[in-house]
C-alpha cells in the first residue's frame, strides 16, 4: 500500500507504477479528486476508484459515478465500512477485466493517424493518444526536435469529441515576450503601443477545442503565472481588459527539454509543471525505433516522387542499409529532409547513397559524429543536443551500473544508496538499456 500527500504526488506515482485500487478524497488543495480520476482513467483505466467525500450530495455522488468511480463512501465512516468497499471493488474488477487496446481497435499495422510506424514504441504512444483523447486531462508531450510532438497534439484533437472546434497550436519560441502573452490571452485597443484595435486571444479562439503550447519551456517566469493563473481559474483577462473571459479548451502542452530539471534550477515554476504534466506522452527519437525506417522510406520516397515527377524504382541496399545505420540527430524531420534531397537529386531510377549526402559510413564509424556536418543554426543546435545528450547517457551509464556493483545488484539498495526512488532508479535503468540479468556477475 502507498500514499500520496497530495494529487499531484499521487498522480507521480501512477506514472511510475501500477495499482489495483485507489481510494481518493474529493475535496483537496491544489488538484480535485476529480482531477486525480481523470488521471487514473487514462493512466490507469481498468485500476477501480473509490472516493471519499464529505459532501454526500445525490449530485456529487451521481457525478462521481458518472465519471468512473466504481462507489463512494461519505465521512465519518468506520474502518469496516471502507474494507467492504475495498473488497467489493477489487472482485468487480477481477470479475470484468477488459482489454482497452482491443476496444479502442487500434490498427497499428502501417502507423496511426499522420504518424509512420508499427514498432512497439509507437504502438505505445498511439494507445496513449487514443487513450488522452477521450478525455480533457492536459497533456504534456515530450521528446526530441523531429519526433513530431505536433503531430501527436493534432492526432489528440482529431480523436477527440472535440475535433470539430479549433485546433490552434501557438511556436512559443516563435513569439516576443510581450507579444506572446497578448496572442495567448488577448489586448484592448489603445492597451499598448500598436495595439491599434481589440484583439481576440487564442484561449478564446481555441474555445471548445484544443490549444497547443509548443516549446512551452521557453515562457518566462512572468508569463508561466499569468499562464497558471488562466488554468486554475479556467478564464483570462486580456490585456488592458477588466472583465474576465471563460473558455473551455483541452490543453496539449510540449516541450523538448526536461521541465523537472528547469524547476529545480528555478527557470519553470513548480506548480506549472505539476498542472501541465497531468497526462505524459513521450515520443521516442528516430535511434530507438530503426525498425520502423524502411517503411518511413517508402512512404516518403512515395510521396516526393510524386510531388517532384519522378518515378524511382527503389533504393540501393548500400543506401538503406546506410540509413538505418544512421542515428538521426534531427529525427524523423532529418530523415524527411534528407529523402526529399535524395529524389531530386537522383540521376538513374534507384537512389544510391551518395544522394544522400549525409557523409560517408567510414566516418560513421570513425568519428562519432555520423559523418554528420550541419548545415544551418537549427541543424548545428540539433547536433549540440544530441553530442550532449550522448555525453550525459555515458554518465549515467556509469553512475547506475557502480551503485549496482556497490550494493550487490540489489536495485533497492542501489537506489536508496545513491539517494533516488526506486521507482526513478528503475525508470532510468530501463531508459538506458541496462539489465540487472545481463550484468549480473560481470
Amino acid at each position: 500500500m502507498e500514499t500520496a500527500k497530495s494529487g499531484h504526488v499521487a498522480i507521480e506515482h501512477l506514472q511510475q507504477k501500477e495499482f489495483d485500487l485507489i481510494i481518493t478524497d474529493l475535496k483537496m488543495p491544489g488538484m480535485s479528486g476529480f482531477e486525480v480520476l481523470g488521471a487514473v482513467k487514462t493512466l490507469q483505466p481498468d485500476t477501480p476508484v473509490i472516493m471519499i467525500t464529505g459532501f454526500a450530495t445525490v449530485e456529487t455522488a451521481v457525478e462521481a459515478m458518472k465519471n468512473g468511480t466504481v462507489d463512494y463512501i461519505v465521512k465519518p465512516f468506520t474502518p469496516d465500512q471502507i474494507l467492504e468497499k475495498v473488497h467489493l471493488a477489487l472482485e468487480q474488477r477481477k470479475s470484468s477485466v477488459e482489454d482497452l487496446y482491443v476496444k479502442k481497435e487500434i490498427d497499428c499495422h502501417h502507423g496511426f493517424d499522420q504518424f509512420i510506424g508499427e514498432s512497439r514504441e509507437m504502438q505505445k504512444v498511439y494507445r496513449r493518444i487514443m487513450q488522452v483523447a477521450a478525455t480533457d486531462s492536459t497533456v504534456l508531450i515530450t521528446g526530441e526536435s523531429g519526433t513530431g510532438k505536433e503531430l501527436a497534439a493534432r492526432a489528440i484533437h482529431k480523436n477527440s469529441s472535440r475535433r470539430d472546434f479549433p485546433f490552434v497550436a501557438v511556436d512559443c519560441t516563435a513569439l516576443a515576450e510581450n507579444l506572446l502573452e497578448s496572442e495567448l490571452f488577448g489586448h484592448v485597443k489603445g492597451s499598448f503601443t500598436g495595439a491599434m484595435q481589440t484583439k481576440m486571444g487564442l484561449f478564446m479562439v481555441a474555445d471548445g477545442g484544443t490549444l497547443f503550447l509548443d516549446e512551452v519551456s521557453n515562457i518566462s517566469l512572468a508569463t508561466q503565472a499569468k499562464l497558471l493563473r488562466a488554468l486554475q481559474e479556467r478564464q483570462v483577462t486580456p490585456i488592458g481588459g477588466t472583465q474576465p473571459v471563460s473558455f473551455n479548451i483541452h490543453l496539449v502542452a510540449a516541450t523538448n527539454r526536461n521541465l523537472k530539471t528547469m524547476v529545480a534550477e528555478g527557470t519553470f515554476r513548480e506548480d506549472l509543471y505539476f498542472r501541465l504534466n497531468i497526462i505524459p506522452l513521450d515520443l521516442p527519437p528516430l535511434r530507438e525505433r530503426k525498425g520502423d525506417i524502411p517503411l518511413l522510406v517508402r512512404h516518403f520516397m512515395n510521396k516526393f516522387m510524386e510531388e517532384v515527377g519522378k518515378d524511382l524504382r527503389g533504393i540501393s541496399p548500400e543506401a538503406m542499409q546506410f540509413l538505418e545505420n544512421y542515428s538521426y540527430p534531427g529525427n524523423v524531420r532529418e530523415l524527411v529532409n534528407t529523402l526529399e534531397r535524395a529524389v531530386v537529386l537522383a540521376e538513374g531510377d534507384v537512389i544510391q547513397k551518395e544522394n544522400l549526402e549525409l557523409g560517408d559510413s567510414a566516418e560513421l564509424c570513425s568519428t562519432g559524429f555520423d559523418g554528420f556536418v550541419p548545415t544551418s543554426a537549427e541543424a548545428l543546435k540539433e547536433m549540440k543536443r544530441h553530442i550532449r545528450d550522448r555525453s550525459v547517457e555515458s554518465v549515467e551509464k556509469a553512475f547506475v551500473i557502480n551503485a549496482l556493483k556497490r550494493s550487490n545488484w540489489n536495485i533497492s539498495r542501489a537506489a536508496e544508496e545513491t539517494g533516488m526512488l526506486r521507482p526513478n532508479f528503475q525508470t532510468m535503468l530501463k531508459r538506458l538499456g541496462i539489465s540487472v540479468k545481463d550484468y549480473f556477475g560481470k
